[in-house]
Order: C-alpha cells, then structure tokens, then sequence
C-alpha cells in the first residue's frame, strides 16, 4: 500500500500532539503537516503532500466548516475526516455540506482511526456508530419526497451508500453509465441533500440503510 499522506488540524496541543504519536505508529500513515490554525493550512496546503485531514470543527479564528470549505477551494482532490465531541452535534449537518467525508470521536481508538483513514482515502465515508446514531436522528431533511423515489431508484441509493462508484453500479446491474447518473442526480435531489455523506444519513434516517 502506497503512503498515506495526513494533515491534523486541531487547536488543542495535546491532543493534537498525542493524536500524531498514535498514527505514526500505523504502518503507511505518514503525518506531513499538523496546525492549531486552520488558515495556516489553508495557507500551506498547496505545498504539502496531503491526501487526508482530520480536521477539529469547533476552533478559534477560522472553524472547521470554513476551513473545510476553503480547502477544498484549494484542493478538491482532498480528503476531510472531522474530529468530533459529542457537543458539535449541532455542526454535523454544516460539515456534511461543507464536504467532509466522515466524522470520528476524539475517544476513538488507534484501530478506528486506522479504519476510518483507510475507508475514506480509498473512496469511501466514515462514520463511528455513536456518531452515527446521533446523525440518523438529528440530520434535518429539507425535501421528504422520498416516497416518490422508484423501486431502481431505492436500489440505486443503496449501492451509493454502500460504496459503490457510478460504473461499478452500471456494471452490476447491467445499465448505462449515463442512466446511472441521472438516477444519482434524481436520488440527490429527492432526498435533497448534496453529497454521499448526506445521503447515508438521509437513507439511515427514512430506514432505507442500515449501518451494521
């Protein structure tokens, strides 16, 4: 496997500090860069080899939805895992948005970590199961029409949040690429939300996904 190259952007040194000890300690896991500034990343970004950035969301002078925001500005490419309390529940919503691809608790362990890393640098979205929970139950959706989604639609969906990418769909159930696309953007706008991210909780929350 290939270097994964990781940024931690957290305004608490100590745990920033114990969180670079833990992944230095994973075979593959390399940390390039840490900050407690999130405009100092942005800064840099462009110089560093990132590929993820665990990025802390309540900070001081520049937060972590902005932050996220302005670096995918820089670097779409960029992969963003949020550090999540308990008590940020009321931003996980801003962040799906803003283009985070997973949320892992401060407590969670090395194995988790490596999990959640792993898991979104190959493509995929993380969420810890308690995060999780809480997300199904507080994600607010601003259009219900899920009623309306079609039985390919629902299967469509399911894939999605399972992982699958648009020709691995096409493949597997044996049509177009293009026919695939237009039932993920129908599906997106149905559920009215603007990511996958989004999307799982949405599914998780209208009991069409579950989470084992």
């Amino acid at each position: 496997m290939s270097e994964i190259h990781i940024a931690i952007i957290d305004d608490h040194d100590l745990f920033r500090e114990g969180l670079k000890l833990v992944l230095q300690q994973i075979d593959g896991f390399k940390v390039d860069f840490d900050t407690s500034n999130g405009n100092h990343f942005i800064d840099i970004l462009d110089k560093i080899p990132v590929d993820i950035a665990l990025m802390d969301i309540e900070m001081p002078v520049i937060n972590g939805i902005l932050t996220t925001v302005k670096a995918l500005q820089v670097r779409k490419d960029l992969k963003i895992i949020a550090l999540s309390m308990f008590s940020d529940t009321g931003h996980y919503t801003q962040m799906i948005n803003s283009g985070v691809k997973g949320f892992v608790l401060k407590k969670a362990n090395k194995y988790e970590l490596e999990q959640a890393i792993t898991t979104v640098h190959s493509g995929g979205n993380y969420f810890s199961q308690e995060i999780m929970q809480k997300l199904a139950f507080q994600y607010m959706n601003k259009a219900s029409n899920h009623d309306q989604l079609t039985n390919r639609e629902i299967e469509i969906m399911v894939m999605i949040c399972q992982g699958l990418t648009s020709a691995e769909i096409s493949e597997q159930i044996h049509i177009s690429l293009k026919t695939v696309e237009t039932h993920r953007s129908n599906i997106f706008l149905k559920a009215g939300v603007k990511n996958t991210a989004g999307l799982i909780i949405w599914a998780i929350r209208n009991q069409y996904y579950s989470v084992e």
